[in-house]
């Protein structure tokens, strides 16, 4: 992180822009190549662009063959090199270009390092193919690591070898390996020992002439390498004016990161064209840092020297990048809801995958605890909702009746007849047992045996008058469960367990088994959905009431409505769930300051217009967030999460494990004090801001 660059900065968060870059080109006339090369480069430094990568041999083109000889196109080579180094001065962009150079009594197949009017190193071409279309052994011959020996290009003598690194002083995290076409088809690639040796942003510059599915073997390599290397992945592949003597080109470009596609552009342009995206560098270190195989695969590596080939060490070649100071926007892909996809196939995918996670999860326990009858509290909400469509699907896979699922409603002081005229319709319409059971009685006993001044008449609504019901509750269900065989299916969701919103103990914290336990929020309401798309044992009849849950404010119904009829909201109290669980995703996933969650949140839900939504959103739902909203509810969140809420986590049931970012769960994926507090968190945010440092509200 760049703490003297302005919050708006993407650079100032860990990003750093990424230019995969194809150009026309004119065969053997690398003066005219040079100027399509410096025609990108400036508007990649327009772009305030960090690396700018080329396809391979574009100084030249690499459908040259036997041309590469000729001395005119080699000293037009060396002329070439010069005259882009020379115009480099004045660009902030670190420019990697494909060039054949001399070298010793050989040619070699060059990606060339230059930045601020200087060469910083040579990295030459490490696998040659010479099978099918490719007879490169003809020409050039293949690189290897840094020796001690320097090459001689634009008159100055540089580093030359494929074991370079270069490392951005001033954007932490950004350092850069080059490889060439080929050298990413071999079981090995350079980038690979690269990455274990530190590099973060991988580029390969590429000839590719392309065949029918080469695309997608292109695509499936580069998402691998970036995904296996916990890297950024750059490719750029040579398109318009490579000689079509015997082949094609479709000069494609791609960048990913770990596994993700951040951007391509189309292929057979008709110009140049560029693929533009912010690196997350912050998430390539946090990646590595969690998955301590990676650096285990290095020492492992290291010691078998035979992989190594020698490169038992890369050379650092520092440099200074020099960012600009401005908001020059966020160039990636950004999910407003992290746990929902915007791509339709994607998301029913996921929400196939997390109804069947649960299902399974369930359904073995069932069968390893001697089938006992599942018994669920059901409130017309969203969550009871979705654990009931789950225990049904489990008790059709077990092949057991699903009258033997016993639900129950207990309404309470606050319970609307909506909410309980859903539940009960839902429980019919699938099939369970469902029974009544009034649980005022019970709380006025308690609440008049405690002494509470709502026993006598006066509007105390307070945490005890909410948790006597939740409580009564759910010793109601614990207690049904053992007159009945039966064992209580919990009901809670991912987002209320980080923000501590459930009643701790004997309350809807504590289940025989917790089913939405990994699912958050956001994510369930579209399973539901896609439960009703898919038909996954429901009619229709049991869709509209399940179309009428999802319709309903998401609501405790523990405190009666006010005189204007204003009814308890979840979300006025603790903040939008959407902005908490954009929140969760990068804390639990990512481990990220808080300023850049709010840097990323600011950028995803500034405009309701902008960008994609989830598929199935309803258009006059979609909204906006502004800066002060995100970091209110930011605040809020870090001090319930972490100086709050643990002590819950660490007392949870059993339940599986669904969303990719993580589980709560002290026996998965986070095991934290419950007695820590949020101070680094909120003094990181009120630091970046320029805020004084104060309580966030939102304690209870």
């Amino acid at each position: 992180m760049s703490t003297s660059l302005p919050f708006e900065s993407a650079y100032r968060h860990g990003f750093a822009r990424i230019a995969a870059c194809t150009i026309p080109i004119a065969i053997a006339d690398p003066a005219a190549n040079a100027q399509s090369v410096l025609a990108t480069a400036r508007e990649c430094d327009e772009d305030a662009v960090a690396v700018a990568v080329f396809p391979e041999l574009c100084l030249t083109g690499y459908s040259i063959e036997d041309l590469v000889m000729q001395d005119a196109v080699r000293d037009a080579v060396d002329d070439a090199v010069a005259q882009i180094v020379e115009a480099s001065a004045d660009l902030m962009p670190i420019l990697v270009v494909g060039a054949p150079l001399r070298h010793r009594s050989r040619l070699y197949n060059c990606a060339v390092v230059i930045h601020r009017g200087a060469v910083l190193g040579v990295a030459p071409k490490a696998h040659l193919p010479t099978y099918r279309e490719f007879y490169e052994r003809r020409w050039y011959a293949a690189g290897e690591p840094w020796s001690g020996e320097p090459i001689t290009v634009a008159g100055e003598q540089v580093v030359f070898g494929t074991n370079l690194l270069f490392d951005v002083q001033d954007v932490p995290g950004l350092v850069l390996h080059a490889e060439v076409c080929e050298d990413m088809w071999v079981p090995v690639p350079p980038s690979s020992l690269a990455a274990l040796n530190g590099a973060t942003v991988l580029v390969n510059l590429s000839g590719s002439p392309i065949t029918i599915a080469r695309a997608d073997d292109r695509r499936s390599l580069c998402q691998s390498q970036s995904l296996r290397c916990l890297a950024a992945y750059a490719y750029s592949a040579a398109g318009m004016g490579e000689s079509t003597n015997d082949v094609s080109w479709d000069g494609q470009t791609m960048i990913y990161e770990s596994g993700l596609l951040l951007a391509e552009t189309e292929r057979f342009p008709d110009g140049p064209r560029r693929s533009v995206a912010d690196v997350d560098l912050d998430r390539i270190r946090q990646d590595r840092i969690r998955q301590g195989t990676f650096d285990d695969n290095r020492l492992s590596t290291v010691r078998d020297r035979s992989v190594l080939s020698g490169q038992d060490s890369f050379l650092v070649i520092e440099t200074s990048l020099e960012p600009p100071a401005r908001d020059i926007g966020l160039a990636r892909p950004l999910d407003r809801f992290p746990f929902v996809p915007d791509d339709p196939a994607r998301l029913a995918q996921d929400c196939y995958e997390a109804f069947n996670i649960q299902v399974s999860g369930l359904e073995q326990r069932m069968r390893a605890i001697g089938m006992p009858r599942p018994v669920i509290g059901v409130s017309g909400g969203i969550d009871s909702t979705h654990a009931l469509l789950v225990i049904a699907r489990a008790m059709d896979r077990l092949g057991r009746p699903r009258s033997d699922i016993l639900a129950y409603t207990m309404p309470g002081f606050a319970t609307s007849d909506r909410t309980k005229s859903n539940a009960i319709a839902l429980s019919e319409a699938i099939g369970a047992t469902i029974e009544t059971i009034d649980i005022r009685p019970a709380a006025t006993e308690m609440l008049e045996r405690i002494g509470h001044p709502f026993a006598d008449g006066e509007p105390v609504h307070d945490v005890t008058f909410e948790n006597v019901q939740a409580g009564l509750r759910t010793d109601y269900l614990f207690r049904l469960a053992n007159q009945n065989g039966g064992f209580v299916v919990g009901t809670s969701d991912l987002s209320e367990l980080a923000l501590g919103w459930a009643t701790y103990g004997v309350g809807d914290h504590m289940s025989h088994y917790a089913v939405n336990a990994g699912v958050p929020k956001t994510l369930i309401q579209h399973v539901i959905r896609w439960v009703i798309a898919a038909g996954e044992g429901v009619d229709a009849a049991t869709a509209a009431v399940l179309q009428s849950v999802l319709d309903t404010e998401i609501s405790p119904e523990l405190v009666p409505p006010d005189a204007e009829g204003n009814v308890q909201s979840t979300e006025d109290l603790i903040g939008p769930y959407a902005l908490h669980d954009f929140t969760l995703w990068h804390v639990l996933r990512y481990g990220l300051r808080p300023s850049k969650i709010a840097f990323l949140a600011e950028h995803a839900w500034r405009d309701a217009e902008a960008g994609a939504w989830p598929p199935g959103f309803p258009a006059g739902d979609r909204y906006a967030y502004d800066r002060a909203t995100i970091v209110r509810w930011l605040r809020v969140f870090l001090q319930r999460y972490f100086a709050f809420a643990q002590f819950k986590r660490s007392a949870i049931p059993n339940g599986p494990k669904v969303a990719a970012a993580g589980s709560l769960s002290p026996r998965g994926d986070w095991r934290a004090p419950s007695d820590g507090n949020a101070r680094a968190w909120l003094a990181e945010l009120d630091a970046a801001l320029g805020a004084a440092p104060r309580d966030a509200a939102g304690s209870g």
